[in-house]
């Protein structure tokens, strides 16, 4: 798709220094218009916009049916600010990979281009991307916007969508995405007589068949099922997760593990990472981790969200644990009423067994160097998207809200299949975020790196690639002076 480009200079606004990152570089343009322009924008006026007809950017991600989402509804927007303020708005889409979108976001911020106007950002970049001053602090916005002062469902929502730095007040991107992690199975497959019969059989209790029996299942527990459908000869295996070294893929599935496993992979407090991530306890859970190959297809330590879809859906694996987001694309036509979608199992056992998984999911956030006009709309669009009947939409289109009116209705769980375990382990506590920091792809790179020399066999001892890890990571947050300390002496001699 072509992408319109506005002029990259010329804006006629300049938003108050407390708008901006505390420390940012102010925007340095200069306005004719004598109040500021967040106090202009909603004071009691006719619509500035009116009659104009404004074209409007979104970058998004590339193959991912949430970005594309927001773009698909924007003639609903349309529709909404002709009638409601008098004026025109078309939406152009612009995309990349997961692996490449934050580079090309960021390539045209630093220009101060007001090449993309709205951008899905992936949660982990509101560091980079605020830090600079190159998107937009939304903390005046939202109060005075009550179409944006929404009641979210947990906290785990602001903590991953909305604020930077950790614990803070300060605001920079609101919820375009929520996501969680879910575990997919073949519902056909457990309830086939013969089946039941055989486990049965073989291990003397019933395969679990409800939300309720996953909800209870541990790991260990887990694993007989796991085994029992591995059926190499016929091509069929029990289980599938993500061990690609692409983007973020063997990080956030690895987490799954160290963090329902009772470990840690830092001190948000001081940056402290080496002697928190590299335990002897964590280690064991990174050999856990790559122990369930076994239960894998093939090439699974090539297994990223594409290659998790494609084996789900053509009927190789029993199991999947996979993004709420792709729930649309997990369950075919063909599949429809032959899955069900409940909590990854819990690590452990007895009262002590949890489960804590990896949040996904991505923020709005707003080029901070947007002219007047293209300002106007982006906040007009974000009040329209968290309109009651906007979120509904969205979530009968396959999307995830993240407020708590929507997704407490008497109906949320009954529009899509996933949305019961989306909203159970959107609940404070069994899911998290890793990383706001402006360092987080280079920490990502080294992180990713390790996991995957492991788990493909060059590298055997998981405790020393978790030193490596730990060591690398902590010498980029000693530089940056995040990190309170350096790396120790030991880290001199650390490898894959």
């Amino acid at each position: 798709m072509t992408v319109f480009k506005s002029p990259g200079s010329g804006s006629k606004f300049v938003l108050p220094r407390r708008s901006l990152l505390k420390g940012g570089a102010a925007l340095g343009m200069s306005t004719a218009l004598g109040a500021p322009f967040i106090n202009r924008l909603f004071a009691a006026e006719e619509h500035p916009l009116a009659g104009q007809s404004i074209e409007m950017n979104i970058l998004g991600i590339a193959g991912w049916v949430p970005s594309s989402l927001g773009v698909k509804m924007s003639p609903l927007f349309a529709d909404f600010v002709k009638e409601k303020y008098g004026y025109n708005v078309s939406f152009a889409f612009a995309e990349a990979p997961f692996s490449d979108l934050f580079q090309k976001a960021a390539t045209s911020l630093a220009t101060k281009s007001q090449e993309y106007n709205i951008i899905i950002s992936d949660s982990q970049w509101l560091g980079a991307l605020a830090k600079p001053g190159w998107i937009l602090k939304l903390n005046d916005v939202i109060e005075k916007n009550p179409a944006l002062q929404l009641e979210w469902y947990s906290q785990t929502v602001v903590d991953t969508y909305m604020t930077y730095p950790d614990g803070t007040k300060d605001i920079w991107g609101l919820p375009q995405e929520g996501d969680v992690e879910a575990l997919y199975v073949r519902k056909d497959w457990l309830e086939d007589p013969k089946e039941r019969e055989a486990f049965q059989a073989k291990y003397g209790k019933p395969l679990p068949q409800t939300f309720e029996d996953f909800d209870a299942l541990t790991m260990d527990e887990f694993e007989k099922i796991a085994e029992f459908f591995t059926r190499p000869d016929d091509q069929r295996w029990g289980f599938a997760q993500q061990y690609s070294r692409v983007y973020d893929f063997a990080t956030c599935a690895f987490n799954n593990f160290l963090w329902s496993r009772g470990g840690e992979i830092w001190d948000p407090a001081t940056g402290q990472i080496e002697g928190i991530l590299n335990t002897q306890q964590n280690a064991d859970s990174l050999q856990a981790f790559k122990d369930w190959l076994k239960y894998c297809p093939p090439g699974a330590t090539n297994y990223g969200i594409a290659e998790g879809i494609d084996v789900f859906t053509q009927g190789k694996v029993f199991s999947t644990i996979q993004w709420a987001a792709v729930g649309s694309a997990m369950i075919t036509e063909e599949l429809k009423g032959k899955v069900l979608v409940v909590p990854p199992p819990k690590h452990g056992t007895g009262d002590a067994a949890k489960r804590i998984c990896s949040m996904g999911g991505q923020p709005w956030v707003i080029n901070a160097f947007n002219d007047e006009k293209k300002m106007r709309v982006a906040i007009d669009f974000m009040n329209w998207w968290y309109q009651p009947d906007t979120a509904v939409e969205f979530a009968k289109r396959g999307g995830n809200p993240c407020d708590k009116a929507t997704l407490s209705r008497d109906d949320f769980n009954d529009i899509n299949p996933w949305n019961q375990t989306y909203k159970f382990m959107l609940e404070e506590g069994r899911s998290r975020d890793f990383w706001h920091d402006p360092k987080y792809s280079e920490m990502l790179a080294i992180q990713q790196e390790g996991y995957s020399s492991f788990v493909t066999g060059q590298s055997s001892d998981p405790k020393a690639v978790l030193d490596y890890i730990a060591c690398a990571q902590q010498q980029i947050l000693s530089d940056e002076g995040v990190a309170k300390t350096a790396p120790s002496d030991a880290c001199a001699t650390t490898s894959l």
